[in-house]
Formats: structure tokens, sequence, C-alpha cells
């Protein structure tokens, strides 16, 4: 199964790395630009989808990947990873 993490800072802390491309953007002919936020971006592979799972995901992203005090996390499913269990069931039924 796939997982993406999105990790982003919560709306009232302030983003210089952001700010900083914003500026740069601006520089480079793009004045439209209002405001840009920086986060992380995460593609995990996991096997297994027993019920703990995404609890411990969870807290995974909650003790490790993200820093609670100044950033926000979104834990997903991938919808290919989705899919690709759909079709797995799919074709266990048909044996």
């Amino acid at each position: 199964m796939k997982v993406i993490v999105i990790v982003m800072p919560k709306a009232a802390v302030l983003d210089p790395q952001g700010n900083a491309v914003r500026d740069a953007m601006r520089h480079l002919g793009m004045p439209e630009v209002r405001s840009v936020r920086i986060g992380k971006y995460m593609e995990i592979d996991v096997d297994g989808q027993n019920g703990d799972l995404e609890a411990r995901l969870r807290g995974l992203c909650r003790d490790l990947l993200s820093n609670p005090v100044i950033e926000d996390y979104e834990l997903q499913r991938s919808s290919a990873s989705a899919k690709a269990t759909a079709r797995q069931r799919e074709i266990s039924k048909e044996k």
C-alpha cells in the first residue's frame, strides 16, 4: 500500500522559505503571486493493511515526520494503491 504524507507549516506560522520563493517569483516576472507556502511531500510504501497500521502511521507523522508545534500533516492513501488493492480483491474472488 502506498501512503502519502503532506506536511505544511501551520497557517499562523511565518514561512520565511515560502516568502523567499514568492519574492524570487515576483522578481522573475510573476507579480501576480500573492503567497507561497513550502512544505514536505512524502510517499511511503508499506506492506500489509492490518487494523492498527493507520494509527501507527499517524503516530509516526506526529512524532517523526512533522513538528506538531509549527506544522500540520495530512495522511492519505494513494488512489493508485486503492485501485491496485481493489483489483487484487477482484482477482482473489475470481479464483
